[in-house]
Parts: C-alpha cells; sequence; structure tokens
C-alpha cells in the first residue's frame, strides 16, 4: 500500500506562523522573518519608552522651578522641546543625505541609548549631591527622544516595504508597538510598586531592550522585505539613494501643498493632545497633593518622595490601561478597518473621538472622566490613527519618508505643545482662566482637525488614482 505523499508546504513551520499572523492580516510566507523581526523591534523600543515616560513624569514632579505650577512647568518644558527640534532636525536632515537609511537608524539609536546612562549617572544623589534642573533635562530630552525613536522606525518600514505589502502589513507590525507598550507600563507599575525599583534605575533597565531591537531591525534589513537578502525599498541598504538631495526638511514640506496639510493637522493634533495630557497632570497633581494632605505628610523629603511615588504609580498604571486598550484595537479592529473602511475611515477615527472625548471632559471635569476620556483618546491614537500615519506615507518619495516625516512628527508634533505651552501662559496667567476651561477649546480645535483630515484623504486619494 502507498503511503500519500506530504505536501511539502504543510512542514513548513511559516504555514503555522502564517495561520496565526493571518488574525491580523494576510502574510506571505517570504515575509514573515522580515515582518516579525520588525514587529519585535518595535515591541522592544515600545517597551524601552514605557520604562522611562513613567520615570519622566516622576523626575518632572520633583523638579520645583520657581513659582510655576506643575502645568506650566509640564506646558513650557513642552515649548522648550519645540526650541530644541528646530536644529536638530536641520542637523538630522544632513544626516539622512548622507547615510543609508540602515546605517542611519544603528547611530541613531546608539547615540540615545547612551544618552540615558548619562542621565541615570546625574540623577539626584549618585554623583551630584543636588541636580534642580535635572527633571527638566530630562523631560525635554524625553520629548525629542519618544518622537525621533518612533518617527524613524515607522519612516524606516515606509521605506523598506512597497505600497501594496505596507498597506498589509503595518497593522501587524503596529500591534507590536502596542504589545510593547503594554509591557512596558506593565513592568514599570511592577518594578516601582513591587519590587520598589527607584524611577531613576528604569533608565538604566531600558537600554537593554532599545540596544536589542536594534539588532533585530538590522537582521531584518539583511533579510530584506521577501527574505532574498536584498531590500527592495527605494533607497536599499546600502549608498545613500540618489533621491535624497541637501533640502532641509522644512523647505521639502513648504513646497507641496500635501505635505504642507499634513503638518498643519500635525500641529493641531499635537496642541489638542498636549493640551488633555496638561490638564490630566494638573487633575493628578491635585489629587495627590490632597491625598498628602489627609494622611498628614509634612513638606520636605517625605512629600517629594510621597509625590514622587504617586505620580509614578499613577502614570504606570493609567499607561497600562492606554496599552491594553491600543493592543486589542490594534489586534481586533486596525487591519479590519483599513480592508473595509479604507484610509479615510481610519484616518477620521481619532478626531471624532478627541470631540466627543473633550465634551464629555468639559462636562464633567473631574478627574475619573478625564481618565476615561483619556484613555480612549490616547489607545485609539496609538493603535488605529499610528496605523493611519503609517499607510498614509507609503506612497510618498524616500526623500519625504526620511525627512518630511520625521520632520512632521517631532518638530510640528512639539509645536502642538509649544501651542498648549501658549495657551497656558495666556489662558491661565494672564487672563486666570480656570485651566478646566481648555476642554472646550480642544472641542473647537477637534473640529477644525476634522476638517484638515477629510481634505487630506480626499487629495491623497485623488494622487493614487492619477498614479494608477
Amino acid at each position: 500500500m502507498t503511503r500519500p505523499t506530504r505536501d511539502p508546504g504543510s512542514a513548513d513551520p511559516r504555514l503555522g506562523v502564517r495561520r496565526l499572523l493571518g488574525v491580523v492580516t494576510r502574510v506571505e510566507s517570504e515575509e514573515v522573518a522580515a515582518s516579525l523581526g520588525l514587529l519585535a523591534s518595535v515591541f522592544l523600543i515600545l517597551l524601552a519608552y514605557y520604562l522611562i515616560k513613567p520615570a519622566r513624569e516622576g523626575w518632572l514632579a520633583v523638579s520645583p522651578v520657581g513659582e510655576l505650577s506643575k502645568i506650566e512647568i509640564k506646558a513650557y518644558s513642552s515649548l522648550g522641546q519645540v526650541l530644541l527640534l528646530v536644529p536638530l532636525m536641520r542637523f538630522y536632515s544632513r544626516l539622512v543625505a548622507s547615510w543609508p537609511r540602515g546605517r542611519l537608524v544603528a547611530r541613531v539609536t546608539i547615540f540615545l541609548g547612551s544618552n540615558l546612562v548619562v542621565f541615570w549617572l546625574v540623577q539626584p544623589g549618585l554623583l551630584l549631591d543636588r541636580a534642580p534642573w535635572a527633571g527638566i533635562a530630562f523631560y525635554l530630552w524625553v520629548g525629542v527622544f519618544n518622537v525621533f525613536i518612533v518617527a524613524q522606525f515607522w519612516a524606516y518600514v515606509a521605506d523598506f516595504y512597497s505600497t501594496e505589502a505596507g498597506r498589509r502589513l503595518i497593522p501587524l507590525i503596529a500591534l507590536g508597538a502596542n504589545a510593547g507598550a503594554v509591557a512596558g507600563a506593565w513592568l514599570a507599575e511592577r518594578l516601582v510598586k513591587g519590587w520598589a525599583v527607584s524611577g531613576y534605575d528604569l533608565l538604566l533597565l531600558s537600554v537593554a531592550p532599545l540596544a536589542l531591537s536594534l539588532v533585530l531591525l538590522l537582521q531584518a534589513e539583511r533579510r530584506g522585505p521577501s527574505g532574498q537578502g536584498a531590500p527592495t525599498g527605494p533607497s536599499g541598504g546600502g549608498a545613500p539613494s540618489p533621491g535624497r538631495t541637501d533640502r532641509a526638511a522644512l523647505a521639502l514640506i513648504q513646497g507641496r501643498p500635501l505635505l504642507a496639510a499634513i503638518a498643519g493637522l500635525t500641529v493641531v493634533f499635537g496642541w489638542v493632545g498636549a493640551n488633555g495630557e496638561n490638564l490630566l497632570f494638573s487633575a493628578v497633581q491635585n489629587a495627590v497633593e490632597l491625598r498628602a494632605a489627609a494622611e498628614g505628610i509634612g513638606d520636605g523629603a517625605s512629600r517629594s518622595a510621597f509625590v514622587l511615588a504617586e505620580t509614578t504609580g499613577f502614570y504606570g498604571n493609567f499607561y497600562f490601561q492606554v496599552n491594553l486598550a491600543s493592543f486589542l484595537l490594534q489586534a481586533l479592529v486596525a487591519s479590519r478597518l483599513v480592508r473595509l473602511g479604507g484610509f479615510s475611515v481610519v484616518f477620521l477615527c481619532l478626531p471624532l473621538v478627541s470631540v466627543l472625548g473633550y465634551l464629555a471632559m468639559a462636562v464633567f471635569p473631574v478627574l475619573a472622566v478625564i481618565q476615561v476620556a483619556k484613555v480612549t483618546e490616547n489607545s485609539t491614537n496609538y493603535s488605529i490613527h499610528n496605523t493611519a500615519r503609517g499607510i498614509l506615507w507609503l506612497p510618498m518619495t524616500t526623500e519625504e519618508k526620511f525627512k518630511a516625516k520625521p520632520a512632521v512628527d517631532t518638530l510640528f508634533v512639539r509645536c502642538g505643545d509649544g501651542l498648549a505651552a501658549l495657551t497656558v501662559l495666556v489662558a491661565v496667567d494672564w487672563l486666570g482662566v480656570v485651566p478646566i476651561r481648555i476642554f472646550w477649546l480642544n472641542v473647537g480645535l477637534g473640529v477644525l482637525w476634522v476638517g484638515l483630515a477629510l481634505w487630506i484623504a480626499r487629495v491623497r486619494q485623488g494622487l493614487l488614482e492619477e498614479a494608477v
């Protein structure tokens, strides 16, 4: 009796992996290795970032600056990030024109990772008895780090894949970002509350996942999108692309209406988000101060330690909720929404969620409502909107991806933060407006955001149809 011949494809371990990944999106056999490598890479980047992020809030909370309130310190620090990013983006544009994408990503990541060690060394009480400005400096640096490291990764992914492959695989790779954010937020809370690890030590712990993420990305670069060992992206992995010129990112954006509109939308997006974050931070600090007074904790070192621990603990839990919701949205909703609704529907989700959320916060301005609304807004941002932003850049040129996209995702986001700082200065300091009323400003900005998103989606669709 002849034994039936076994299908060779059934022995391929990638077949089982493809079936598992098929829950999220369709992945071809030859795409499995590179896509999983990039998924793991961004998982580790976000894990590292969410170890750093609660430490940033805690350090800022115990960094007094004159008579400034907590919300003023946070808002004006965001304005400082804008001033830092202007020269940094000009310098980064020169690097893009000089280095191939693999070397660019590697060197920038190594430099940023080494900065974490430096900040760990200047924490109060280690090498220096007092470092009153270290918390402000660290806050400014994290604002540069988080947008640079993430924007650079997604620019790389947009250049690595073709438009068709990117449309399928970006929702899958973004799932790694959501999972890493969940793991990082959960681990930060466990380390600080369960194992009494100092918020400063989280900086040193974050270096290891950041280094491993770079190793995985470089392995994907060597494999290429289809596992053939030669990247098919426009710039490839070797010499810089002829398309990369010495044009600065801002000149590139100003010269194309679609890029200028994307930059303008990003400013509004950053302004709305920063207003919300500033008000959440203010509400948390008010709650912590009330709790400290109720427990009879006086001024001095004990109160400072209490504020640091409570703020870090709140944000660790808050980020865990945001990232868990983001993970579920990314795994179960994002790719299906892209397939069924198309780019326009995905791109409009966040502004609509933001308008409804800030309406709720304006009507019921209490910490519980603010927390729920911000969890909803942020989780939509980190899943569905993050997917939309990745797909948005797929048809762009390599120069636009590596120059305009990082500029939009860093400088223009921080310009929105700067406008949020100006909002605090004018509304709170000069006019004496109750900070909660800023929620109504966000409702109006959200309506503007919806209009810009509709225009960009329509223009992008027209360009795609012309290309076809």
